[in-house]
């Protein structure tokens, strides 16, 4: 059964006590509109565009014209943070063809798009969002020319089933030492083309976050929490190092993953799939000690448990709970990260199911100090001006919101660039059409 988002909050509230979710909301929003201070720089708001990846970029790494199209309307919007979308540090660990992918050689198509962003957003709204540039190697899901080509840190049955990927796909530890060089490496490139941060991806079972989990591989990247996160851990270090002191380096970390022991992080070493955060937070405090003071927080696999990062109305499958236990799941877990580390920065992520109510959701969790800063990942391909509606009205407009229809899902993983199908239809109606319909 389809669950529509909620175009009220009323509506959000009736189902939230007849489900007995019991989610916080509060009626007033204005702690959306403050600053936040990130590092030596401010954010004007709360509010966060995630990094959602448009597949929109040339064939050289640089960004493409729909690329442009959607900063532009992200810088208009008025969020004080424009999250960079996932930008490959290596060829081969590009998820398609067209993903962003930084180097020496296009690093001036780089900042003329950092220059433009935050112009527009100065224009626009009167301050520069801060932008930071999400830096990745994409493991198991790289495809660089169009098929599948796995560079993964370990064989998982849950994913591979009766598929096995090679072991020739598994990479040693000297190629992770070269993926950790390159992290460093893309950092420093992210500093010259004028983001104020880099975040070494850690998330959604790309290959740093496949490491986490990699309880049974061996060497010098498996088996031991250190081993098993030495690879961001010494990214994170090392970009510290090698930029300078007023630019932010953090990471969107996976907390949890929802898979079972010994293929999931931050989950109980039982049979079950509950939340056990002692590593997470283990690894964040480590991560703090080095300088870290922002964290973006999510969880689950878009390709294989969407459900668990990204509640929806309508997907691929029927999860067995309710999409409003799957947001409860991730904002109560990322405010246990913000109680286990209260002097981090703390980003939320899964607000856009809430539809209309998600403005007062998220403020009752800041006003309590249950975490920092709102982020929004779908609602900006539906709903790209969303923080200047939040900032000037105190809500959202209904008929603007994300409906979590997951068509923009769809058209990526059918090898299109996604946008919202919905709201954005004029662009991506025909490309939704081209790729997941028979219908031209």
């Amino acid at each position: 059964m389809i669950r529509k988002v909620y175009s009220s909050l009323d509506e959000f509230k009736e189902q939230n006590t007849g489900l007995g979710t019991n989610l916080p909301h509060s009626d007033d929003t204005g702690v959306l509109s403050q600053g936040i201070k990130i590092g030596d720089k401010e954010a004007s708001n709360r509010l966060v565009c995630q990094p959602m990846e448009g597949c929109d970029g040339e064939r050289t790494g640089e960004p493409g014209e729909l690329t442009h199209r959607r900063y532009e309307r992200f810088a208009r919007g008025g969020a004080g943070l424009i999250w960079f979308e996932a930008t490959a540090v290596l060829e081969e660990g590009r998820a398609n063809p067209r993903q962003l992918y930084i180097t020496k050689s296009n690093l001036d198509a780089f900042k003329r798009e950092v220059e433009f962003i935050k112009n527009t957003g100065l224009k626009e709204n009167g301050y520069e969002p801060l932008v930071i540039m999400q830096a990745t190697h994409s493991g198991r899901y790289s495809k660089p020319n169009g098929t599948p080509a796995p560079l993964i840190a370990y064989n998982n049955p849950i994913f591979e089933a009766q598929n096995p990927i090679p072991k020739d796909r598994i990479v040693s530890d000297e190629y992770l030492d070269r993926v950790g060089e390159a992290l460093i490496g893309g950092a420093v490139l992210a500093e010259q083309a004028g983001f104020d941060g880099v975040d070494i991806k850690c998330c959604h079972r790309y290959l740093n976050s496949e490491l986490l989990s990699a309880f049974n591989r061996d060497g010098r990247y498996g088996g031991s929490l250190e081993n098993r996160t030495r690879l961001l851990r010494e990214s994170v270090k090392g970009a510290i190092e090698s930029c300078n002191r007023g630019f932010t380096v953090t990471s969107r970390l996976n907390v949890y993953d929802g898979f079972p022991y010994p293929y999931g992080f931050g989950v109980a070493k039982d049979s079950s799939l509950d939340v056990d955060l002692t590593e997470p937070v283990q690894l964040i405090n480590e991560l703090y000690g080095y300088g870290v003071r922002l964290l973006n927080v999510t969880m689950g696999n878009p390709y294989f448990n969407p459900h668990v990062n990204r509640p929806f109305a309508h997907g691929g499958y029927t999860p067995d709970e309710h999409p409003l236990s799957g947001v409860k799941r991730v904002l109560d877990t990322t405010a246990k990260i913000k109680e286990s580390v209260p002097d981090m920065n703390i980003i939320c992520s899964a607000t856009s199911y809430l539809g209309a109510a998600s403005p007062n959701v998220v403020s009752a969790y800041i006003q309590d100090k249950k975490f920092d800063m709102a982020g929004f990942g779908r609602m900006t391909f539906a709903y790209p001006d969303f923080a200047n509606d939040i900032i000037k009205n105190g809500s959202l407009d209904a008929k603007k919101c994300c409906i979590c229809c997951s068509k923009c899902t769809e058209t990526m993983r059918a090898g299109g660039t996604p946008g919202c199908v919905i709201r954005d239809r004029e662009v991506y109606l025909p490309i939704y059409k081209k790729y997941c319909t028979e219908e031209k």
